[in-house]
């Protein structure tokens, strides 16, 4: 969980989102949060699909994944380590309003964020 202390980008290339300038920004926005490797960095993700095809009567799907981003760029994106956390679902895309349906996953981590949710690094004991 704390691997991305020594993240170096020796070809100038970003391979995970610790060697970007948006992560290097966080850290000196929220110097507190980023003094502590092993807090928990998520990242949010989704993306739409017709899941009967575009014959068929129009529906969609949005699958909506939560990313851990303090592992290691060979695991992060694994299946056994993305989260589902909700489906948008419906006769259309949401477009503009997917902020409503997001809105109980986003207050549930500014929960997390504001609360200071302590968890167990079992590495380190």
């Amino acid at each position: 969980m704390t691997w991305h202390l020594n993240c170096y980008n020796e070809n100038e290339k970003i391979f995970h989102p610790a060697c970007g300038e948006a992560w290097k920004y966080f850290d000196s926005t929220h110097p507190e949060f980023a003094s502590e490797p092993r807090n928990v960095r998520l990242g949010l993700c989704t993306d739409g699909f017709t899941p009967f095809g575009h014959s068929a009567s129009p529906y969609s799907c949005w699958p909506v994944f939560v990313l851990v981003y303090n592992l290691l760029p060979t695991i992060c994106m694994k299946q056994e380590y993305v989260v589902l956390s909700l489906i948008i679902q419906g006769p259309q895309s949401p477009e503009k309003n997917i902020d409503v349906m997001l809105r109980l996953l986003i207050d549930d981590l500014k929960r997390f964020w504001y609360s200071r949710v302590q968890t167990y690094d079992s590495f380190r004991r």
